[in-house]
């Protein structure tokens, strides 16, 4: 392992083929969250270099275009959002991927086209052979990446996986020769197993020990990154050249703007105060229900809106109330009256 012990920050910009990323901290994408009115919120506090999608799945893109529907949710926003930015495409056949991804590179000109071979959930792995299940097939790997790269050109492609399956069959290191010789243009790691799901910690020496297996793309590392100390910590430890945060952000969008100035030398901005966090919170209410209208919209804020309040005195009596919600009045009810308050 390279010795890090006086590495200097901040750390150089992330390349990832011709695109910069600028700081190298990444919003992960995370299914059923980083829609656009999350990733406004992010924007708006800076400090992101590089911004992700949700997950979205390319034989359900397929049908929908084949069919003249509107295009995945899931892609709201990205024809008209500031770049750089990413979208993320699963499945487990690479000719599908490929149309999929000439799509994106086309259609919506997004900067980075990333293939998610971590997702450990069922109805990915088990039912559809997808995500991290294709960590147990890593020729299969190599063709989704060989036909995505081509089909996207010269729009880089990227990989995110985990350490391996299971705990006993950890087998990153050659997986990440197969993304760099297939042509990716950056690996990411989530420092977990899939067996793990998000139990326990995530192993950030199996995360910088794959560097050395890679010749030229950069090695971006995840997982258990929920404050400015550690992504610190990430990159004077560890050999990595970015770091993605992922489920930390969720309540805490200002993450990224403080994880920013710690690694520029600076002092680090404190949270905002409680009800600068509730005007936040609103207002990403409001972002929602002016893209899926009301019913729909405070549907989809109730898990939000938990996240804003977690870990705070109150949050489980307004996590409570919240979850109930089904119109904007009683939200902004629940919110009066239950979200903690300085």
């Amino acid at each position: 392992m390279t010795d890090l012990s006086a590495r200097v920050l901040p750390p150089p910009p992330l390349m990832i083929g011709d695109v910069v990323v600028d700081p190298p901290i990444l919003q992960a994408p995370m299914a059923g969250f980083t829609n656009a009115a999350f990733r406004q919120i992010v924007r708006e506090f800076g400090g992101s270099g590089l911004q992700a999608t949700e997950m979205v799945n390319a034989r359900g893109f397929v049908w929908l275009d084949e069919h003249e529907a509107e295009h995945p949710d899931r892609l709201w926003g990205v024809a008209e959002e500031p770049r750089p930015l990413a979208v993320q495409i699963w499945d487990n056949q690479p000719e599908t991927m490929a149309k999929v991804g000439r799509r994106l590179v086309e259609d919506y000109r997004v900067s980075v086209v990333d293939i998610n071979f971590g997702c450990p959930v069922r109805q990915v792995t088990e039912k559809a052979h997808s995500g991290s299940y294709l960590l147990r097939e890593p020729n299969r790997m190599y063709q989704i990446i060989e036909q995505l790269v081509a089909a996207c050109a010269p729009t880089p492609v990227t990989a995110k996986i985990r350490l391996g399956c299971t705990r006993d069959k950890i087998n990153c290191n050659e997986v990440a020769r197969v993304v760099e010789d297939a042509g990716a243009a950056a690996l990411t790691v989530h420092g977990r197993t899939a067996q793990d799901f998000f139990k326990g910690s995530a192993d950030w020496e199996r995360i910088s020990e794959i560097k050395s297996h890679l010749r030229d793309i950069p090695l971006i590392g995840n997982g258990d990154l929920d404050s400015a100390e550690k992504v610190v910590e990430a990159f004077r430890r560890y050999d990595v050249d970015g770091v993605m945060i992922a489920r930390a952000c969720l309540g805490r969008p200002w993450l990224f703007a403080q994880a920013a100035a710690a690694l520029r030398g600076e002092a680090v901005p404190s949270d905002p105060t409680l009800t600068e966090q509730r005007d936040c919170m609103l207002h990403h209410f409001r972002l929602v229900v002016d893209r899926f209208g009301e019913d729909k919209g405070t549907l989809l804020m109730r898990k939000y809106a938990c996240c804003y309040a977690h870990g705070k005195r109150g949050a489980r009596h307004f996590r409570t109330h919240v979850a109930k919600v089904s119109t904007a009045a009683e939200f902004y009810a629940v919110v009066e009256e239950y979200f903690p308050v300085d």
